[in-house]
């Protein structure tokens, strides 16, 4: 059957599916959003904590490092506390891998050709299997081998694709087959055509990520040009934003890339104008505060805010709840796309959130559903 927008339509690579402790990556199972703390995993409160906002901000699995023994000491008591799947991140000891595989790591995150021998390979592997683990092998231009940089002059496509290819063969040789992979780089060009070399050689499930992409506003606009490509072509089951910014706002922007490509859906989708003088209240200021006071709300939703009567009707028509400045502080709200009431600018955000969070309430008791503009078109 052929969409109704096909220029709307992504087709997804087909990859084999694995299990992240509870949560399905690959295969049809849904993109998932991780993230990775960055307090010091000794202190088992402060991660915990962390790990806490993290999951309010909608993160489906999350990275832990584990450096040092201390940290792995009592790593369990972190993935008991955690109500999403914890990766333990493990760069050169294997010994890390071992003890957090044994604390209820849900995946490992290795370099195998970084944990020495085959026979360490092998041991990492067992722990693996007999409790469950996946593993991610991440590849990561800013440490490719030595002999794949004299090989190839410089980190490349050809080169993160190789280093990927032997790692692979590592786990296939001791015929562990529960791996995703990761080829990343500070370079969008060089992460997306390395991605796209090896989508095309592989059947895993693929990590996406552009590694130390910035600050919140750099890092974001880096991550979305690069993960966003690569999802637009259909590549890609997990991903991480990696900014230089707290833990939860790499969720929040993961989840605004899979929400403006339709690829997930949480919380309020918000559509908004830039605002200019013929603005009937502030804009700018009015979403903001809006968007603050809306982060509880998981329910996937839209609301459309608009300054004026230019573009607001046509917006407002398209989602759940819709707001367009008028003329004398009094301004149009509209429901599921219809004109409703008019609200007074000094009520406005109060009453905005209560029309949101009764609407949400309603989905959430399946007695009212996400509101689509094209959903009687689809049906015809």
């Amino acid at each position: 059957m052929s969409s109704v927008r096909p220029w709307r339509d992504i087709e997804r690579r087909q990859s084999r599916q694995i299990m992240v402790g509870n949560v399905p990556v690959g295969g049809d199972a849904p993109i998932t959003v991780q993230t990775m703390t960055n307090t010091p995993t000794e202190d088992v409160g402060a991660t915990i904590d962390q790990i806490r906002r993290c999951e309010d901000a909608g993160a489906d699995i999350i990275r832990v490092s584990c450096p040092t023994e201390e940290s792995t000491a009592n790593f369990d008591r972190i993935t008991r506390a955690a109500s999403v799947p914890i990766v333990a991140d493990i760069h050169f000891h294997y010994k890390r891998a071992l003890e957090a595989a044994d604390k209820g790591a849900a995946c490992l995150r290795i370099n195998p050709g970084n944990i020495g021998s085959s026979e360490r390979v092998a041991e990492v592997v067992r722990a693996a299997k007999a409790n469950g683990c996946a593993i991610r092998i991440g590849v990561n231009a800013g440490s490719l081998e030595k002999d794949l940089l004299e090989k190839y002059g410089e980190p490349c496509p050809e080169a993160l694709i190789e280093s990927a290819l032997d790692h692979i063969k590592l786990l296939q040789d001791h015929d562990f087959h529960e791996y995703k992979v990761a080829v990343k780089a500070s370079d969008v060009f060089l992460a997306v055509a390395a991605y796209h070399g090896l989508a095309e050689a592989v059947d895993c499930p693929l990590h996406l990520g552009i590694t130390e992409a910035g600050g919140l506003v750099g890092g974001t606009v880096k991550s979305a040009l690069g993960i966003g490509s690569l999802l637009w072509a259909g590549i890609g089951d997990t991903i991480r934003v990696s900014l230089s910014a707290e833990p939860e706002q790499e969720v929040k922007v993961g989840y605004e890339i899979l929400k403006s490509l339709g690829l997930r859906t949480r919380g309020v989708r918000v559509v908004s104008c830039p605002s200019c003088s013929r603005q009937g209240f502030d804009v700018i200021r009015t979403v903001e505060a809006l968007e603050k006071r809306l982060e509880h709300i998981k329910t996937p939703m839209s609301l459309s805010v608009l300054g004026c009567v230019v573009n607001g009707p046509g917006e407002a028509r398209e989602t759940d709840i819709g707001l367009t400045g008028g003329g004398s502080g009094k301004h149009m709200v509209y429901l599921s796309g219809v004109k409703d009431h008019h609200i007074e600018s000094e009520d406005m955000l109060d009453h905005i959130v209560k029309l949101v969070e009764e609407k949400a309430a309603l989905i959430e008791a399946g007695d009212a559903i996400a509101f689509d503009p094209h959903a009687k078109e689809a049906a015809e």
